[in-house]
């Protein structure tokens, strides 16, 4: 207790009712959740397996835990529940699956799941709804995180594509449960419908959890509200942390109202402001306060630091994109030389990650290294999670995940009423899906030709073990793959031929990489047998998220989206123009707010320096238009800042700088010699 502040304090020991913490950035708003969560097992007596604490990200989740395990004891802290949101409705789902209507060892379709289904749907049964797979998923995700079932979907239907679309819901849906499936979003939804209807349950779970801690709560959508009302209702034991001026992802759902909603849900609701800055200097909170205080608030504060005024704010004017790029890479380079910081303490922020190209190119030039965020991971790819079900279903045929994601792809006239039933007799003989098709009895069951499709299946599978086992494996792989026809299937589902040939690319590369395994072992130790090297390959996406080189010297690219949660000695903000930041569609949806609230948190980010770009023009549609400087510019303080426009430059504060890099560069070179 003693390394917090009074206000840190005071959220620490609130025990009494329901608690908002109203989190700055940068306020230590972790440590008063870590520390409450001790203060409530050592100093309340409440066990640690009563307590739950949810936020939006594993690695957030996996932070707060190894915080709280530095803080309790080993035993004290047993059974306390760390984790996402989703990962808190997948454990009431497997609990309550049998209530739900599921089987255990249910799916989890994850974004291209739901597309290839959604896809087939479109193909199969609504050829007259619109074709925009990407659209129609997000309006299931909609709904669902709106608590808007299929029927009611259907019911507030208003035009006809509104009702198409509510019917396609209703079916995909219906498929979902016929493959014994959820998707994302159905982890917090089903919960809080099975709460509804069946009280007995929410005590049973309200018993579980008797304290609840919700960090980033500006990020709660409607579902995930309800869940944690519904939960804390009876105790109203609850300490939500979270800041509205954070809240940056109203696209994919998220309320910062629920923060205002809570008081009326809890009139006896204790507000506690942590506005005391641990990160930046005086000058950058300033701004970020200024910036911000545009926006209206239902809960005000402002920042503050004890770090000192700190540097001017430089808004710095280029001629175009390319001159843009160039000269945030000499930025860097002259942080580098002068204020002899590492590439790892400067990061680029970007509304879109297409902003990032030029300036990769640029900085490859400069031979300065970096990291891009939000690449999409080997593993993630849907051709390797393809390839990754049928490895698993030949390493464990009774894996009724893998079995249903590659039934039918390519596809083989097994539909959904088929693997229904077939789940179904698999339930009352108690064995997998794959071992249910060797039964005598399924031709009772199903039709001829459905069992004749499955049963093809099913000897593609065991004939590739058998060659497996008599032959090299990975020939006997490659030889599965060409039998399927997998390439013939990318090239009817890709956008292009090439793109069709990458993506089989990778296919060969994995089954490369599994032969190595298979010859040489992890670490050319011991070979490895097929089931092994397949369980190796598994986890071997896990063990490289998990062991990122978050310490390699190199600069930081993303976007600001991503750059939330996240600070930096040093911060460069390119694209500073209107139709940037603010995007084009927040000004045209009226969305400026958020737009707004987005650069309050790029500010935020930075500890020591923040520069910002913006064009003179910058290139559209191969034409240079005319760029206007972001409005939000404006919304600074002019005292802390300091303009560096095309025409405007200072000849001797240019001299005096190009004076101190030259000195710095020969004090580099002296040192090396």
């Amino acid at each position: 207790m003693s390394q917090l502040n009074s206000r840190q304090r005071q959220a620490v020991q609130y025990v009494d009712g329901p608690l908002l913490v109203l989190a700055g950035a940068g306020s230590g708003k972790t440590s008063v959740i870590t520390r409450k969560i001790a203060y409530l097992i050592e100093d309340c007596g409440i066990k640690a397996r009563y307590i739950a604490a949810v936020t939006f990200t594993n690695k957030a989740a996996r932070e707060m835990k190894e915080r709280v395990s530095q803080l309790v004891s080993g035993s004290s802290a047993r059974g306390l529940t760390v984790s996402t949101f989703h990962n808190l409705g997948l454990n009431i789902i497997r609990r309550e699956c049998g209530e739900l209507g599921f089987r255990p060892g249910f799916s989890i379709f994850d974004d291209q799941d739901s597309k290839t289904l959604i896809k087939d749907l479109l193909f199969k049964e609504f050829s007259e709804a619109s074709d925009d797979v990407n659209l129609l998923q997000a309006r299931f995700s909609e709904w669902k995180n709106g608590l808007v079932t299929p029927e009611k979907a259907i019911r507030q239907a208003i035009t006809q594509d509104d009702l198409l679309s509510a019917r396609l819901y209703q079916q995909y849906n219906q498929h979902l449960r016929a493959y014994n499936a959820v998707d994302f979003d159905d982890l917090i939804m089903l919960p809080v419908l099975l709460f509804r209807e069946q009280p007995q349950i929410l005590q049973k779970w309200r018993d579980k959890i008797r304290y609840l801690l919700v960090d980033e709560y500006q990020d709660t959508n409607l579902s995930q509200y309800e869940l944690v009302r519904q939960l804390v209702a009876e105790r109203q034991a609850l300490t939500v942390v979270g800041d509205d001026d954070q809240s940056i992802y109203a696209w994919r759902g998220a309320r910062p109202e629920n923060l205002a909603q809570l008081q009326k849900d809890f009139p006896d609701l204790k507000v506690v402001k942590l506005e005391q800055n641990y990160r930046s200097t005086a000058r950058i909170l300033k701004a970020a306060n200024h910036l911000i205080a545009n926006n209206p608030h239902v809960f005000e504060k402002s920042l503050w630091s004890d770090f000192g005024l700190g540097e001017e704010i430089r808004l710095i004017q280029v001629r175009n994109e390319e001159t843009e790029a160039e000269r945030i890479a000499a930025e860097i380079l002259d942080h580098r030389l002068q204020k002899r910081v590492n590439y790892r303490d400067c990061a680029v922020l970007y509304r879109g990650n297409h902003q990032s190209r030029l300036l990769e190119m640029k900085l490859q030039a400069y031979q300065v290294p970096y990291q891009l965020s939000g690449g999409v991971s080997f593993f993630a790819r849907n051709e390797i999670k393809d390839a990754m079900a049928y490895l698993r279903l030949l390493a464990n045929p009774d894996d009724d995940a893998a079995f249903l994601r590659v039934v039918n792809i390519p596809r083989r006239e097994i539909g959904p009423a088929t693997l229904e039933s077939l789940s179904q007799f698999a339930e009352q003989n108690r064995v997998s899906l794959f071992a249910a098709i060797h039964l005598e009895s399924l031709d009772e069951a199903l039709r001829d030709r459905s069992v004749n499709n499955l049963r093809e299946f099913a000897h593609l599978i065991l004939h590739t073990l058998q060659r497996c086992e008599e032959q090299e494996a990975p020939e006997a792989l490659k030889l599965l793959f060409t039998a399927i026809e997998y390439e013939d299937w990318l090239l009817q589902n890709c956008a292009s031929p090439q793109q069709a040939e990458r993506r089989m690319g990778n296919v060969w590369l994995l089954l490369e990489q599994l032969e190595r395994m298979l010859e040489y072992g992890p670490a050319e130790e011991n070979a490895l047998s097929l089931q092994e090297a397949i369980a190796k390959l598994i986890l071997r996406d896990i063990l490289e998220q998990q062991n990122e080189e978050e310490n390699e010297d190199k600069v930081h690219l993303l976007t600001l989206h991503a750059s939330k949660g996240l600070e930096f000695p040093h911060v460069f903000m390119m694209g500073l123009e209107e139709d940037l930041l603010p995007h084009r569609n927040s000004i045209e949806n009226d969305q400026i707010e958020e737009e707004r609230r987005l650069m309050y948190v790029g500010i935020t980010r930075a500890r020591t320096s923040l520069a910002m770009t913006y064009c003179k023009e910058r290139k559209q549609f191969g034409e240079k238009i005319e760029s206007t400087p972001s409005r939000f510019l404006d919304e600074l303080p002019d005292e802390d800042v300091i303009w560096e426009k095309i025409g405007q430059e200072n000849p001797e504060r240019n001299r005096a700088k190009g004076k101190a890099t030259l000195d710095a560069l020969f004090k580099d070179l002296a040192e090396d010699s």
